[in-house]
């Protein structure tokens, strides 16, 4: 596991990183969340033991970082933002020299090489230069080069970062079959990513953690968790949001455009029965209708609205 005590960096009079503590056990994938400036990217250095803290310590499955250096990194694999590369080599060629600069020869470099090739579906691409594949490949060959030597610590810093939809799907998908007995911590300023690819997500605010839990539970913050958000003509939203507003089992509403949102009372979780019911019975025009789980970006702007330092 990693064990992350009273962490801090400190540049003169600015603290990037406040006294950060929490764990990561076996199958975790973390998300680490926050707004730019928020610590999130010195963190992870100093988590891997690029960046010595000012105060703190980070242990990698009982190596301490700063004792046992080279054991806990050894632990370790690392995907920077941007997946930098020798352009000018293969994928096979580039993935061989990580290889032997890991220390892995022989027939285990061969092993290693076919090992993270399948699982990073690089075939197609195995002996083409790296200047030549596309953006989604080289986030692949950026994850492979990581994953060599089998490592027990996975930390990825925006994995799916300039990603097109369909390349982001696919890169999330080897992020999660990664996970099974390995862990996980993702960098990302990307919202959606927490939801789809993390079961648990720790959200940074100048350089303090604001909130640890999983995603779900972030979701339930949301003041749009159990409301439910229709769609009708443009001309009748404003009448159905007078009407609704009679009602005793709506709390209030929140026009936008096309859409109305109701919001239900206070513990009330039988809103979508009970506003299909009386949409039926007024015979009222709605093209849509949804229940919300929440809205991860209400939640991280109320998470993250305090003044940078």
């Amino acid at each position: 596991m990693i064990e992350v005590d009273n962490l801090t960096k400190r540049y003169g009079d600015l603290c990037a990183v406040y006294d950060l503590s929490f764990s990561v056990e076996p199958g975790e994938i973390l998300g680490f969340l926050g707004p730019n400036g928020a610590g999130k990217s010195t963190t992870m250095k100093m988590i891997s033991g690029y960046l010595r803290p000012s105060k703190g310590s980070v242990s990698i499955y009982g190596k301490d970082m700063w004792t046992q250096t080279l054991e806990a990194q050894c632990l370790i694999g690392y995907l920077p933002e941007g997946a930098p590369a020798y352009e000018e080599m293969t994928v096979e060629a580039f993935l061989g020299f990580i290889c032997e600069a890991r220390g892995i020869e022989n027939s285990r470099k061969e092993d290693a090489l076919n090992r993270s090739i399948e699982m990073m579906s690089l075939e197609p691409v195995a002996n083409q230069r790296i200047q030549t594949i596309s953006k989604g490949f080289k986030r692949r060959v950026g994850l492979a080069q990581a994953i060599l030597h089998d490592p027990k610590v996975l930390i990825l810093d925006e994995p799916t970062d300039g990603l097109d939809p369909n390349q982001k799907h696919d890169v999330r998908d080897m992020i999660r079959n990664l996970s099974t007995d390995k862990i996980v911590i993702v960098s990302t300023h990307i919202l959606e990513e927490v939801s789809a690819v993390c079961n648990r997500a720790i959200i940074l605010n100048n350089g303090r953690i604001v909130s640890d839990s999983d995603p779900m539970s972030l979701l339930e913050k949301s003041k749009y968790h159990g409301a439910v958000t229709l769609e009708t003509k443009p001309d009748k939203v404003s009448e159905l949001a007078e009407m609704l507003s009679r009602q005793l089992f709506v709390s209030g509403s929140e026009k936008s455009g096309r859409n109305l949102t109701v919001f239900p009372v206070l513990g009330d979780r039988e809103l979508l029965v009970k506003l299909n019911d009386f949409l039926r019975e007024h015979d009222f025009p709605v093209s849509s209708l949804r229940s919300e789980e929440g809205r991860l970006d209400e939640v991280f702007r109320n998470l993250t609205k305090g003044e940078p330092k």
